[in-house]
């Protein structure tokens, strides 16, 4: 696998203001151009339990692939997110105490020109580029159904009472369809991996406005995002990944 050249990335996770446990989970590994957050869900304990597994497993499967001499690429993400999602299923099958947890999860790669993203849930991933921010992910939810179908606007689906209803979450069957995604980075760009703590009570235009002040310090830009949503209730635990791609 080729790691674009000058890729660095930053990432903070904070409970929020109403939530005394952390479910959500990140890692961030530039070396090997991967970065995951999943935002787990389930009794107590259990979601925590589910967004760890599946960082810890899906970072496991770049960290020592199955055939070194083939480079990464979308279908590694699926393979890797289905074996996370057994293990998350199977975890919730046989232990009472994990009955019902399951995992969002949002996966970068970047690998050469490419980004490949793998993800499942609302947890989602933004680019910023020329000062334009992009969504390259649509949520696996109720509400984005409804948008979908044209019955509810994007508006109307962020103050619906059902948008953290999702329609795919890790453990939840034995098999995932996992959505990935194939676009090209260009040097300059910065991406964000974030879960819904962030989107449900930060704007796109105030994630663009955030990004764009910060350029390319990425560190005061996570801490930034975090401390937007929390002023803003911080209702839910938030998660954020950036990465930049230098000139």
């Amino acid at each position: 696998m080729i790691v674009p050249k000058g890729l660095v990335m930053a990432g903070v996770s904070h409970p929020g203001q109403v939530r005394g446990e952390n479910e959500d989970c990140l890692v961030t590994k530039p070396n090997l151009g991967i970065a995951v957050i999943a935002d787990g869900m389930g009794g107590h304990q259990a979601g925590e339990v589910a967004s760890r597994m599946a960082v810890d497993l899906i970072t496991s499967h770049f960290e020592t692939p199955p055939d070194a001499a083939t480079p990464p690429d979308g279908n590694t993400i699926a393979r890797a997110i289905q074996l996370a999602n057994t293990a998350i299923f199977d975890a919730a099958n046989t232990r009472p105490d994990y009955q019902g947890m399951g995992s969002t999860v949002v996966v970068a790669l970047f690998s050469g020109d490419h980004l490949f993203i793998g993800h499942v849930g609302d947890s989602r991933m933004y680019r910023l580029r020329n000062h334009t921010l992009t969504q390259l992910t649509k949520d696996h939810s109720v509400v984005q159904e409804l948008v979908n179908r044209g019955l509810f606007t994007p508006e109307e689906a962020r103050q619906s009472m059902a948008k953290n209803l999702v329609t795919r979450a890790l453990g939840t069957d034995s098999v995932i369809d996992v959505e990935i995604t194939d676009t090209i980075a260009h040097p300059g760009d910065t991406f964000l991996l974030c879960s819904d703590g962030l989107t449900d009570v930060v704007s796109d235009s105030q994630i663009s406005e955030i990004l764009d002040t910060a350029g390319t310090n990425i560190n005061a830009a996570a801490s930034r995002l975090v401390e937007c949503a929390n002023a803003q209730g911080g209702p839910d635990n938030i998660s954020v990944v950036l990465a930049h791609l230098g000139e």
